[in-house]
Formats: C-alpha cells, sequence, structure tokens
C-alpha cells in the first residue's frame, strides 16, 4: 500500500511556478530530439537512404505546435465538447490542463505530413522515427500523471494499491504506472528491436505503434476511472477504448495497403 503524498508543484517561485507535468513535456521532446537522430544516424549508414540531419531539427518545431494544438482540440472535441462550446475562452487556457493523447496524435500526423510535403521526404520514415521515440515522452507523461493524482484507477484490493488522499481514501490501481510501464517501456522497448534490424521496413514501426499503443491503452482503460464528464458509453466502453480501438483499426488498415505495395 502506498499513500499518495507527491506535490505536482517542483519550485514555486511566486512569479514562476515550474511543474511536473511541464517537464514532463520537456524532457520528452529533448530526449526524443535526440535519439530520434540517433535512430536516423543508423538507417543512413546501414541503407541508401539519405537525409539531412538538419531537416530533422526543422521538424521539431513543428511536432510542438502540433502536439499542443492537437492535444488541446482533441481534449475539447473527445472530452468535454459541451462545456468548452459554451466557453471558447477557455479553450486557450493550456496551463489549467486537459490534452487529449489522441488529439496529439492527430495532431502529430498531420504536421508531419505538411512537413514532408514542403521537404519532399518519406512521410512514414518521420513517423516511424517519431513512432520509436514517443514511448519516451509517453512515458514521463504518465508518471506525471500519476504525480498529479490524475487519471486515477478503480477501486482495487492488490496489495500494491495507492491511496490518493486528495480524490478520497478508497485504495486503487496506479493506472497510471500501468500505463508508464506498457505505453512507455514495452512500447518503446517493441519499436526500437524493430528499426535496428537490417530488413527495416519504412512505415512498419507506424503501423506497430498504432496497433500496440492501442490494445495496450484498451487493456489499460479497465483498470482506469472513466472520465467524470463522459462515463462510459454504451455502459461499458470509456473514450480513450473507443478511439484507441480506431488507432488499431488504422494500424490494421495502414499494414494491409504497406504489404500489398511492397508486393507490386
Amino acid at each position: 500500500m502506498y499513500t499518495h503524498n507527491l506535490d505536482p508543484v517542483l519550485l514555486d517561485f511566486g512569479f514562476l511556478v515550474i511543474r511536473w507535468y511541464s517537464l514532463a513535456y520537456v524532457f520528452g521532446i529533448l530526449i526524443g530530439w535526440w535519439f530520434g537522430k540517433r535512430i536516423i544516424n543508423h538507417i543512413v549508414k546501414t541503407s541508401r537512404l539519405k537525409f539531412n540531419l538538419k531537416d530533422f531539427d526543422d521538424l521539431i518545431t513543428y511536432l510542438i505546435i502540433s502536439i499542443i494544438l492537437g492535444g488541446r482540440l482533441g481534449y475539447v472535441i473527445f472530452y468535454n465538447f459541451g462545456y468548452y462550446i459554451s466557453k471558447p475562452l477557455e479553450i486557450i487556457k493550456v496551463w489549467e490542463g486537459g490534452m487529449s493523447f489522441h488529439g496529439a496524435l492527430i495532431g502529430i500526423i498531420v504536421g508531419t505530413y505538411i512537413f514532408s510535403i514542403k521537404k519532399n521526404v518519406s512521410t512514414f520514415f518521420l513517423l516511424d522515427i517519431i513512432a520509436c521515440v514517443s514511448p519516451i515522452g509517453i512515458f514521463f507523461g504518465r508518471i506525471a500523471n500519476f504525480i498529479n493524482a490524475e487519471l486515477i484507477g478503480k477501486t482495487t484490493s492488490v496489495s500494491w494499491h495507492v491511496i490518493f488522499p486528495t480524490i478520497d481514501q478508497l485504495p486503487r490501481h496506479p493506472s497510471q504506472l500501468y500505463e508508464a510501464i506498457l505505453e512507455g517501456v514495452i512500447l518503446f522497448t517493441i519499436l526500437n528491436i524493430i528499426i535496428f534490424r537490417r530488413n527495416y521496413k519504412i512505415g512498419n514501426c507506424s503501423y506497430i505503434f498504432l496497433i500496440c499503443y492501442g490494445v495496450f491503452r484498451i487493456f489499460s482503460e479497465f483498470f482506469r476511472e472513466p472520465d467524470v464528464q463522459i462515463g462510459y458509453l454504451f455502459n461499458f466502453i470509456s473514450m480513450g477504448m473507443l478511439l484507441s480501438f480506431f488507432m488499431i483499426l488504422s494500424g490494421l488498415i495502414i499494414s494491409i495497403i504497406l504489404k500489398k505495395k511492397n508486393e507490386i
């Protein structure tokens, strides 16, 4: 048993507040940026692919904007549309929380596609790199969710349960940590084993990311409380499950298209 007593604020200077959640984004992007360049160097050295690393540096700006816009709009549309349609000015208050992973994913795909057209680079190649480094940011993000005592798990009797005093005194699954392990550590391992293989094919990591993340997220949702303002759709499906199902479906469709393309 563990009683949660972590402070979401790391440092408070009065005029400046540094939160763990903000640092999760910063470290996720910086470490992902560094590791992404290592992956690109490996691919360039072991294949005939030509790629300018400076283009990847330029892509980061697109990704940061895409994550913020996509994540925020995704939360507004998927999770709290009624509230924000009545108070549209609240949409810009990103600092008050409210980001959607699935919205950020859509934003990243759109931003990467626009960038790839501009630079005349394979969209799937860039998405493969992003897929391989994204679990780093996801891991930090889920740890930050745990520190913030948000996205809490369902009540349980397991010995490793956690009590979140700011929520209630009930023993709950540390579902944020389950997701950190599945969507962070395990997903990172799977994707990087694939991309560092000699027979790596462009696009493989993109669709495997969609499928594996979708499966891991749906599994994790069984241990996580649904969003209060939405609850369960059809009495048993959370919004996270529904969106993740479409991720899996998209991944399967992309895999079929890529396999047919390689056979031609």
